[in-house]
């Protein structure tokens, strides 16, 4: 590899792993929760509370390793508790639809004008008109997170069961109860996360870094000769998903596929179960292969810690670990690089070096979140939100970007150089009990902070080649990425065995 690359050391995140009965972290991040938690804490009593309100009432084809393909059909929905008496099968009249394109060219106005008509809990509508709320209050976020007795992470709770049709697309994204990290609650909960996290432990900053940095290098030789690219499709989407796989154990050829299967997955289209299927079956082939020849990688950890689990819960806690760490980490490189190309305050400030990336990242968090809104948590008993009455088995989703943005406490500090100085009380690694664990956010920081460095190391002028105004987003309410980033630069010559 032509020229030196530090090593770069990993920011403190100032994060909160809250949770009842976990094991203790090392001082560092134990520090870093209590700064979370409190910063958080003040500022969420801070922000006021809303108004009271009635409640809200083609086919894909994925490969199979071996040349095969498959389809899959949906599965059968299971029935959970019936709704309280009262609770509306379909949305409210004033329900938002989450659809629609200016959720993905406008969302920033979008959330302006459901606080200024709801306040911080807003009744939407999912496909079919099913009804939800969607928390984009600050203060609101941290009361829900924060509470995993009253706002459970549980499926099993939601009071819709009975009105959903077997194919509704977003099945694969609410999930139903299942035996993973991802879909249990309370000493379950915390016997898959302990696994997982024993397991992450084990991925070496330095070998991700090494992982980080060839990968980006092979994906910059194949387009780095023509003097352009688009560096979504390009780059910042196949660069994670490659190196997750390495470390997940499985090879760089079901990078890609993986890849499509993931994104039709968080997009909700027509071929979401189809993916979930394929996606599904790779992971459990996974676990197999893993069992018969176990390597340095997290799979063959998660099947080595001392306390047994079920080949069904492996496959799904495998799956939670790919699909969360994969799309958010592509759209946090997209995202960074469309704002150090189009904003001028970090166009400035990256003329001064390297030392600007973590902090246009960290502004990326704040400002264009990856994971807009997340499902969800689902209401244990009848409440309130805000003043709005919230019923038992309710799904809240939580708007991550909306509560980053709420103008409680989304003011400027007064910094000269258009930076926020280190302030990640965001959530959007959302909070408490059920965020993203603090070793796996490690790991999207090496991937998103390498992969960017090396990109502008390799391509030092590199600019847009078409108008900002012109730029689109995937047409998505959850995922927060650029569709694509087309860009221009001098013409390089690979670098290839030189590495």
């Amino acid at each position: 590899m032509s020229g030196t690359r530090a090593h770069v050391g990993l920011a403190d995140h100032e994060d909160d792993r809250e949770r009842h009965g976990a094991v203790n972290g090392t001082a560092r991040e134990q520090r870093a929760r209590a700064r979370h938690s409190a910063r958080a804490g003040r500022t969420a009593a801070a922000a006021p509370r809303g108004r009271t309100r009635r409640a809200p009432g083609s086919r894909s084809r994925y490969p199979v390793p071996g040349g095969r393909n498959v389809t899959t059909q949906p599965e059968t929905v299971g029935v959970g508790a019936a709704p309280p008496a009262g609770c509306p099968a379909h949305a409210a009249a004033d329900a938002v639809p989450l659809g629609g394109t200016r959720f993905h060219t406008e969302p920033a106005q979008m959330y302006r004008e459901m606080r200024r008509t709801h306040g911080p809990v807003v009744p939407v509508a999912l496909p079919g008109d099913v009804p939800a709320w969607l928390v984009i209050g600050y203060r609101e976020m941290y009361q829900v997170t924060s509470d995993p007795v009253l706002y459970p992470r549980d499926s099993g709770l939601w009071n819709q069961w009975p009105h959903l049709p077997a194919d509704w697309p977003l099945l694969p994204m609410v999930g139903q109860r299942q035996p993973s990290v991802y879909y249990t609650v309370g000493a379950e909960h915390r016997r898959h996360l302990t696994m997982l996290e024993s397991a992450l432990d084990g991925v070496s900053q330095l070998e991700l870094r090494r992982h980080t940095e060839e990968l980006a290098d092979q994906l910059i030789d194949g387009f780095c000769h023509r003097g352009d690219a688009e560096l979504i499709a390009d780059y910042a989407r196949p660069l994670p998903v490659l190196v997750l796989a390495r470390i997940l154990g499985l090879p760089d050829a079901d990078g890609r596929p993986l890849l499509e299967a993931i994104t039709a997955l968080a997009d909700g289209g027509a071929d979401a179960l189809e993916a979930f299927g394929w996606f599904s079956a790779r992971m459990r082939r996974l676990v197999e292969e893993k069992r018969a020849a176990p390597g340095a990688d997290i799979a063959s950890r998660m099947l080595a810690y001392p306390e047994p689990f079920t080949d069904e819960e492996y496959t799904l806690d495998l799956q939670a670990l790919a699909a969360a760490g994969n799309l958010t980490t592509a759209d946090w490189i997209g995202n960074s690089l469309r704002l150090m190309l189009t904003d001028d305050r970090f166009a400035s400030s990256l003329g001064g070096g390297r030392h600007s990336v973590p902090q246009a990242m960290n502004e990326v968090l704040w400002e264009d979140t990856p994971t807009q809104i997340l499902a969800g948590r689902w209401a244990a008993r009848d409440t309130t939100l805000a003043d709005v009455r919230i019923r038992a088995g309710d799904l809240l989703l939580l708007g991550l970007a909306g509560a980053n943005m709420d103008p409680q406490v989304h003011v400027a500090d007064g910094a000269t150089d258009g930076f926020r100085n280190g302030n990640s009380a965001h959530f959007s690694f959302s909070h408490g009990e059920f965020q993203c664990p603090f070793q796996a956010q490690e790991i999207a920081e090496v991937i998103a902070r390498g992969g960017i460095e090396v990109l502008l190391d390799r391509l030092p002028d590199i600019d847009l080649s078409v108008a900002e105004a012109t730029l689109s987003r995937r047409p998505s309410a959850f995922q927060g990425g650029m569709a694509e980033l087309p860009v221009r630069f001098s013409p390089a010559p690979p670098l290839g065995d030189a590495r």
